[in-house]
């Protein structure tokens, strides 16, 4: 013998209702729908469990012990429905994300501050590390991503910005070793430069700005013949504000030190093109709240930029 659970609850809903057509209202089916449902429990279990009249329902003996059990079930369900509800409006549990630390203090700071405030029952968990996280497999909720996104039948993705990088140097270190009119002039530099997962120097990519866009016809790749290299941009900006050399960074990371006369912008009309910022989470149909809400708060304060701005302008 085999019962479905959803005639027993339906079962339970008559009961409470009083009748099939209250029944059918609350469960949101056709009358005729829970009628079937019943006439099929009772098939199942091979007994009546009501008798049914003009007027009234009224339960069998056996019904009654059949009962007992829906009333389990339904209340199983209603709890479980509770449940969903309050999350839907209040967000609970664990929030794994995973960001480059340079990216979550200079960036997001005041954004995570709020975010734990404002949300207590939510236990934020954040990886700074560099590494790229599987997100499947170390049970990830959030990844921020920058640039190209690989594709990833598992994973869904949401662009949070656009941002613009230049070459940075101080005042100092440029009026020590001259600062290069052309992009070929960055050869005899000092470049403090990124280093790849392959273990070399992540090359620079200018374009050339035109009209306040990138014209793609006017490139130039190369790698200075003397270099530094590290995982971590905020330390080759630091390296930079000391005066050791020319630095590839975000425009929105160097701007405090330009405010402040402690950077230079290096070749102020050649730029690379604008790197997308993702907000990278499990492909799913129903996102958690904490998730959704988390994505959202990046994304309001990260906010939009325009053209000029992608291109440091």
């Amino acid at each position: 013998m085999s019962l479905d659970a959803d005639d027993l609850l339906v079962f339970a809903r008559v009961m409470e209702s009083g009748s099939f057509s209250r029944a059918a209202e609350r469960l949101q089916l056709p009358k005729s729908t829970v009628s079937r449902r019943i006439a099929a429990l009772e098939e199942r279990l091979g007994e009546k469990v009501l008798q049914r009249s003009t007027r009234r329902l009224t339960l069998t003996e056996f019904g009654q012990g059949v009962l007992e059990h829906a009333r389990v079930l339904a209340g199983e369900v209603d709890g479980a429905l509770a449940l969903a509800l309050h999350r839907q409006q209040r967000p609970t549990g664990r929030l794994r994300v995973s960001m480059p630390a340079d990216f979550a203090h200079q960036m997001l700071t005041p954004m995570l501050t709020r975010f734990v405030s404002e949300y207590p029952e939510v236990q934020l968990e954040l990886d700074l590390s560099p590494r790229r996280v599987d997100l499947i497999a170390e049970g990830f909720d959030v990844a921020v991503r920058m640039g190209q996104l690989p594709p990833d039948s598992q994973l869904a993705a949401r662009r949070l910005a656009m941002f613009s990088s230049g070459l940075y140097a101080s005042p100092a270190y440029l009026q020590r070793h001259g600062e290069p009119q052309l992009p070929e002039g960055l050869i005899s530099m000092h470049g403090l430069m990124i280093l790849s997962r392959s273990g070399d120097p992540l090359p620079w990519r200018l374009l050339g700005i035109e009209n306040g866009q990138a014209d793609l016809r006017r490139e130039w790749v190369g790698v200075p013949e003397r270099r530094t290299l590290a995982n971590a941009p905020d330390m080759l900006l630091q390296m930079a504000h000391a005066g050791l050399g020319i630095t590839w960074v975000g425009n929105q990371y160097a701007q405090a030190f330009v405010d402040r006369g402690e950077l230079l912008r290096v070749l102020p009309h050649w730029c690379a093109e604008p790197a997308t910022c993702w907000a990278v989470f499990p492909e799913r149909r129903l996102m958690p709240l904490r998730t959704r809400l988390f994505i959202d708060a990046m994304a309001a304060e990260l906010g939009p930029l325009d053209q000029a701005a992608l291109y440091g302008l």
